[in-house]
This record gives structure tokens, sequence and C-alpha cells, in this order.
């Protein structure tokens, strides 16, 4: 199936106490090219994610962006400086009882105690957070190709719509070229019997003459390659492998096959339509650089 290289899939969710935000976009490029935008604890998951996407895209450059956030206090522990909180008592008490101050202390006095709490950040359950964050780039992976593959749909409907016009315009010049050649005989008839003022010509004289320039026009050849090169073409916007790369180069061969008809060309018809053809073809062009 024919696949654009741009494409979006995003994916939320919640596992085990965190909320987990995928998001994958991607543009064209002649090569696969891999950036991922992560939180800087959880940079070990970089290569996981680039072998996840690489495997159902081969060109195009991508951007995973992933965002993760703590719904509860999985991420830390707290505990209490008993020591600390022991000598603060102490020395407040010791302190009231010298200047006859009230015994207030309270929970709440505990709380504003410098050092009272040490937070501890729990480990990291790397194989934990991996399947999480799989299974949620994997449901944006799966939208990501989704949208590409639509995308892709639409591009296939228009390139060969371009093409049976190219195919159309073709059949044109292979009717015109015959044309071309039995006009150029008749005008050389013509030219002949003015300067020998009637007298006897030579008609073995006209043919080979005529036969010259129709081996200098000729576009049998190239017409012939073409029409293969529509066979081709359409063969492989059926396939199910990455084509992009290959369906440029054809392009380039039915460019030049093109070109090649126009530098022949004697008939302002056939100029007319190799130009109209030059046109579609980089429209075609201009698609396919957005074909995986």
């Amino acid at each position: 199936m024919i696949r654009s290289m741009t494409g979006f899939g995003r994916d939320h969710r919640i596992i085990d106490g965190r909320e987990y935000l995928v998001e994958i976009r991607s543009v064209n490029s002649r090569y696969y090219e891999f950036n991922a935008k992560l939180p800087r604890q959880y940079m070990f998951l970089e290569e996981k994610l680039k072998s996840l996407v690489k495997s159902k895209m081969s060109r195009g450059k991508v951007e995973v962006s992933l965002s993760i956030y703590n719904i509860g206090s999985i991420e830390t522990a707290v505990s209490v400086n008993d020591a600390v909180v022991e000598n603060y008592i102490n020395v407040l008490r010791a302190t009231g009882e010298k200047f006859g101050l009230k015994d207030d202390l309270t929970m709440s006095t505990v709380f504003r105690m410098t050092d009272a709490f040490t937070i501890v950040r729990a480990e990291t359950d790397e194989d934990k957070i991996w399947a999480a964050v799989k299974e949620t780039a994997e449901a944006a992976l799966e939208r990501f190709v989704a949208m590409r593959e639509a995308e892709g749909v639409k591009m296939k409907e228009d390139v060969l719509e371009k093409l049976a016009n190219i195919e159309k315009m073709t059949l044109q010049v292979c009717e015109y070229a015959p044309e071309t050649v039995t006009a150029y005989r008749e005008k050389l008839f013509a030219k002949m019997q003015e300067i020998l003022d009637n007298k006897q010509i030579d008609e073995q004289r006209i043919l080979l003459e005529a036969g010259i320039y129709a081996e200098k026009i000729a576009v049998d050849e190239e017409t012939v390659r073409l029409k293969s090169h529509f066979v081709q073409f359409r063969d492989m916007m059926n396939s199910d492998e990455p084509i992009g790369r290959k369906l440029d180069f054809l392009v380039q061969e039915m460019n030049r096959e093109v070109n090649t008809t126009g530098s022949k060309a004697q008939d302002l018809r056939i100029t007319r339509l190799v130009v109209d053809m030059k046109s579609e073809i980089e429209k075609i062009r201009e698609q396919i650089q957005n074909i995986e």
C-alpha cells in the first residue's frame, strides 16, 4: 500500500499511577531519520522507541515526543529524621522552661522544622516503564500509520490520474508522428517540382530524402519505452513495499524519453504535447517526493 511520509499519531494513557502521552509526527526525507524528545530520566527509552517506530516505516524524518507525569507519589519516599526532630523538641522545651514560655508544640511545628524529613527518590523500574510506554507508543503508532496510508490513497489516485493523461498524450504523439513524415514528403515533392519547373522528378530520390528525414524524427523507440514505463509504474503503485525511490528513478526515465521526443519533433502539435507531458511528469515528481 502506498504511504505518505507525512503523518501524525497520538495516544494518552494512565497506567499504574503514571500518565503517559506519546506523539509521533513525520515529514518527508530521503532516509530514515529519528529524533526523540524525552524527559531526562527516561533517556534509556530512546533506542527502544527508535526500533519500534522503525519497524513501521522505512523512510522519512520522524519525531517522537514522550511525556510522563506522576499522578501518585510512586516516584518518592518520605522518611522522618527522628534524631533531628527529637533534638529540635528538646531544645525548644528547654528554651521554654528557661524563659517561662508556654509549651504549645504541635505536629505543625514539627512540619516546619528544617531537615525534619528526608525525601528519597524511588528507583525506577525500567522494564515496567517501558512496558507502559510501549503500549502507549504502539497505539499512537497505529494512528500514525493509518494517517500515512490514508494520505497515500489520495496521492495514488492523483498520480495515476496524471499518468493516464500522459498516456493519452503519448498515443496522440504516435498518431501525429507518421503524419509529419507524409507532410514532409509532400512538401519536398512540391518544392522540387517548383524548382524543376514541372520537369520529371525522381520519385526514388523523394522517397530516399523522406526516409532519411523519417529516421531523424522517428520517436517510435521513445514512445515504446514510455509505454513500458507506464506499465512498470502501475505495477509499482500496487506494491506493498516502499517504492518512493524506485518511482523517482522511473519518473526521471519518463522525463528523459519525453525530452528526446521533444528534441526530435518537427510538428507543432507534438511540441505542444511534449510541453504538457513534461508538466504532468513534474506534478507526479512533486507528489512522489512524499511517498515512502
